[in-house]
């Protein structure tokens, strides 16, 4: 009775094995309802991802002592070109790297800074023989911006929602200041220039975002070195939000 038994089980199974055989004897092949799709393949021969960027924001300095007022619209302008390079695996996350030119422009409110003035800290409120009804502090710099990208369509991202943070480094080209004096009682206006690097860190790192659609974004950022050197006056940290247009 067992070795019955036994030989129908044994048919049962052989006969299943069968069933799942073809007419050329091979497994036929089940495909599972969860297996992974395959990878979308992107054209990026000629995506535009922002190459260009030409950047203009409000500005002003964080850190300030209630001795230094500002006023008036303080503003950044900057342009750079960037390499854009896309990731192997998720072409939706890229990395970029450029050079350009960063700007600063920040207005004083009846404030002088003396950057030629011979004091171990620059001085914002020697007026003691002058009226100064305004005064631009301005300052640029020669940048390499770094970000980490992502674009929700690679292929288009100039019509595409997209986000980027990084930072950026920059040697300063040059630091002055433009102001409208008149002298105390002898009625003298005049417009006076000056151009010095001596109170000024002559190099800046700036952390960066961007967020929006297309060619537009907004953008941020916020210097983490000062403007000022250790010792040479207040530690001023500027900040800037504005809108990037990003082109090519």
């Amino acid at each position: 009775m067992k070795k019955i038994l036994f030989a129908v089980v044994a048919l049962f199974f052989t006969s299943s094995l069968f069933a799942q055989l073809d007419s050329t004897n091979k497994p036929l092949l089940v495909i599972s309802e969860t297996a992974k799709k395959p990878k979308k393949k992107y054209d990026l021969s000629n995506r535009a991802n922002d190459h260009f960027m030409l950047q203009v924001g409000y500005t002003n300095w964080s850190g300030t002592p209630d001795s230094i007022q500002t006023k008036g619209f303080s503003r950044s302008i900057n342009a750079y070109f960037m390499l854009d390079f896309p990731f192997k695996s998720s072409p939706k996350l890229s990395a970029a790297i450029g050079l350009g030119i960063g700007t600063d422009h920040v207005f004083l409110d009846r404030n002088f800074a003396d950057i030629k003035g011979a004091n171990a800290t620059l001085r914002f409120n020697d007026t003691a023989k002058i009226e100064v009804k305004k005064t631009k502090v301005a300052t640029s710099y020669v940048e390499v911006p770094l970000e980490l990208r992502y674009v929700a369509n690679p292929e288009r991202s100039d019509k595409s929602f997209k986000v980027a943070v990084g930072v950026k480094g920059g040697m300063m080209l040059k630091a002055g200041t433009r102001s409208r004096i008149t002298e105390k009682g002898a009625q003298a206006n005049y417009l006076l220039k000056e151009s010095s690097k001596t109170y000024f860190n002559t190099t800046r790192i700036v952390g960066t975002a961007r967020i929006g659609y297309g060619n537009f974004t907004l953008f941020g950022t916020y210097q983490l070195t000062s403007v000022l050197k250790a010792g040479a006056g207040p530690q001023l940290r500027p900040y800037t939000i504005g809108l990037s247009f990003g082109g090519l």
